[in-house]
């Protein structure tokens, strides 16, 4: 509702959601409706991990995790509670989710149409109702959130699939939101998140084309349909440049490699998370007006705004929000669109030659980049070669040695530190949300009743059929969707389709990345600490080794791979294998390796069910002497309950230096072999 009338025609404002979900489908629910009550106007679903990887609540790889980063959703039961009492054909619903986006968006259709039939209509008629997103964009999950299971090939067909499947049967619904937030979130620049977007964005309808799924008359229908997903950084005046340069490129590119001639269909439609990796568990209330200024990057710009926004709260760099913080992130999206002017104007940059000047840039350089992944082969192509991933790692590296001279002011962690107690975590633990403990085994007890009480036999028939329609080249989506009304479980869908396409590993980057210190102010303080490895290396007569580890489902790597690179930087020998590792497989290959310290990183939330198992496996292995740390979000409650039970050192996104970091792991391994700890200065 507008509050006031103009003589000005107002632009519509965005829908406007919360990214949430947690511990169980009925808790979830109820937080749904809470939010839509409170005048939001979309929903966005948060999946819990062991559903975006295709794994039930009962898999090893899902201890500690159900439930923990969003909801699980484990059948068609789960789906139907999610969304039960929210009419489907009536809301707009986005679902984070992209290696089983088929999967959850069959789940979802298939309760649309029962919503339909208990209406007394025909269950079709809802398909031409629906509206919302599935995200479905594969290829950032190997470069970023790690999310993936099947290799790039297999992926794509699925995305293509999904696609093909919508547009001729959803025609209202976004069947893939091509996610350039998690780029940035990698470390990449405006520039290469344009690029790389758009690289994917060519991979995909260039893939949809050749599927032979789609007439060529109908492309366009295909282009209006793909939305973006983007970040939205501090730096407002670069990132509102971005959007309008992505939109020009976006014109460009449907116009001419697609033949699209409907400026409508080419306009470019995108949603916006703001960076939540960019706010600070230092001094948390300075996030609210960082998240502020992130919304104006993405909304100030008529041409090139957000046609959807959802915001972070502001205590997410230290937990899971309460729902009284999600409420205060609406609210500011709601005074910005009703109660400033914003929507009355057209485009207030139009003609500045500071803004155009800027596009120019960005456009010019996501053009080369753009040029350079296609003489690779394509964005799938520069993803199994490694060449995105590294250059990813590269940025990332440059950006975080900049905030560690100071170059790059981050206000209250490297600059005006000073500070009074915040009221806002004045309750303690209880300033954030705690996710219901016994979650994960209630999941587990729920899931092993409907495995007793559905018909086994039609599930059984379902996924040979689907395993049979995936060695074709057939859309899987109909076989999916009778997977779904049978009563299939995700982890099922996901193991026939393992056995079919396989699993992947997709390259870490590391090897490759370029180190950003050497030129660096922080060059003295790297070289004091390759003395301090190589001098405690000569008196333990061996290299100094450390295995980097990621245990559990948790795919976020990026602070994994800048803790590798910056131990490769101070002279450690690093072992790191990449993802989603069990603790078993952490303690072979510490013990295979002959590790001096073991460090893990956990963003999930998992951090004291899974890193005690890895303490525990290296003692039965008798290597109980191998030091552990950990990294992560971790309140300081759960950091004391870790340092209790055996872990070295507990390191939180308020120890940006890894420089700094280095240097104290030299002096846990001297403390742990028995060592005095300063060691050479």
């Amino acid at each position: 509702m507008v509050p006031y009338p103009t003589d000005r025609e107002r632009d519509r404002p965005w829908v406007m959601r919360t990214y949430a979900g947690h511990s169980s489908a009925a808790a979830s629910n109820e937080l749904y409706r809470r939010n839509l009550a409170k005048g939001q106007t979309g929903l966005s679903v948060a999946f819990d991990l062991p559903t975006q990887t295709g794994y039930d609540p009962d898999h090893p790889l899902s201890k500690g995790e159900v439930g923990k980063v969003g909801v699980p959703v484990a059948h068609i039961g789960d789906m139907r509670r999610l969304f039960d009492a929210i009419p489907l054909t009536e809301a707009n619903t986005s679902m984070t989710i992209n290696a089983p986006a088929m999967w959850l968006l069959a789940l979802y259709v298939t309760v649309a149409r029962e919503q339909a039939s208990e209406q007394g209509l025909e269950a079709d008629d809802a398909l031409g109702k629906l509206s919302g997103t599935t995200q479905n964009d594969i290829i950032k999950e190997y470069l970023s959130r790690g999310t993936y299971i099947f290799p790039p090939g297999p992926s794509l067909r699925l995305t293509t699939d999904v696609i093909a499947w919508t547009v001729n049967n959803v025609p209202r619904w976004n069947p893939i939101n091509i996610c350039s937030y998690h780029l940035q979130e990698a470390g990449a620049t405006p520039t290469q998140e344009v690029a790389y977007a758009l690289s994917t964005a060519i991979a995909v309808l260039d893939a949809v084309r050749d599927s032979g799924q789609i007439a060529a008359a109908d492309m366009a229908k295909v282009v209006a349909r793909m939305s973006f997903f983007v970040n939205a950084g501090v730096r407002f005046v670069e990132e509102l440049c971005k959007m309008r340069a992505f939109a020009a490129l976006w014109d460009e590119l449907t116009l001419q490699r697609y033949g699209v001639t409907d400026p409508k269909a080419r306009r470019l439609r995108y949603g916006v998370q703001v960076n939540s990796l960019g706010l600070t568990e230092a001094q948390p209330e300075n996030n609210v007006q960082r998240i502020v200024l992130e919304m104006l990057a993405v909304s100030l710009s008529r041409s090139a705004r957000a046609r959807a926004i959802q915001l972070p709260a502001w205590n997410e760099a230290l937990g899971l929000p309460r729902p009284w913080d999600q409420q205060w992130a609406l609210r500011m999206q709601q005074v910005l669109a009703f109660e400033t002017d914003l929507l009355e104007y057209e485009d207030i940059f139009d003609g500045s030659h500071v803004i155009e000047s800027k596009v120019d840039d960005i456009v010019r350089g996501a053009r080369a980049e753009i040029e350079r992944v296609r003489d690779m082969g394509g964005a799938v192509a520069a993803v199994e070669s490694g060449y995105l991933k590294s250059q990813l790692v590269t940025s990332l590296a440059g950006y975080r040695s900049r905030i560690e001279s100071g170059e790059r002011v981050l206000v209250g962690v490297n600059a005006f530190e000073t500070t009074e107690p915040s009221p806002l975590q004045a309750e303690g633990a209880k300033s954030i949300e705690t996710a219901d403990p016994v979650a994960e085994k209630q999941a587990i007890d729920a899931l092993e009743r409907w495995r007793e009480e559905r018909d086994d036999e039609a599930a059984a028939a379902a996924l040979d059929a689907l395993k049979a329609a995936a060695e074709t080249t057939e859309n899987l989506f109909e076989a999916t969707l009778t997977c779904a009304e049978a009563g299939v479980t995700t982890g099922e869908w996901g193991a026939a389709l393992r056995e079919v396409f396989g699993e992947y590993r997709a390259p870490t980057g590391v090897a490759a990345a370029v180190s950003a210190t050497s030129a660096a102010e922080g060059a003295d303080d790297i070289a004091s600490v390759r003395r301090r490895v190589v001098a405690t290396g000569a008196e333990l007569g061996q290299t100094l080794r450390i295995l980097v580890g990621k245990p559990g489902l948790d795919g976020h790597s990026n602070g994994a791979e800048q803790v590798a690179v910056r131990a490769r930087d101070t002279g450690f020998e690093v072992v790191y294998q990449g993802i989603r590792l069990t603790p078993e497989q952490i303690v072979a290959a510490a013990v295979q390796e002959g590790v001096h310290v073991v460090g893990l990183s956990v963003l999930s939330g998992s951090h004291l069910e899974i890193v005690p198992e890895v303490v525990d496996g290296l003692r039965a292995a008798g290597a109980g002497d191998i030091p552990v740390i950990v990294g992560g979000i971790i309140p300081a409650a759960d950091a004391a309950l870790l340092t209790r039970r055996g872990i070295a050192r507990v390191f939180t996104p308020k120890d940006y230096g890894l420089t700094e970091i280095m240097d104290e792991i030299v002096s846990v391994v001297r403390e742990a072999n028995g060592l005095d700890r300063m060691g050479v200065s």
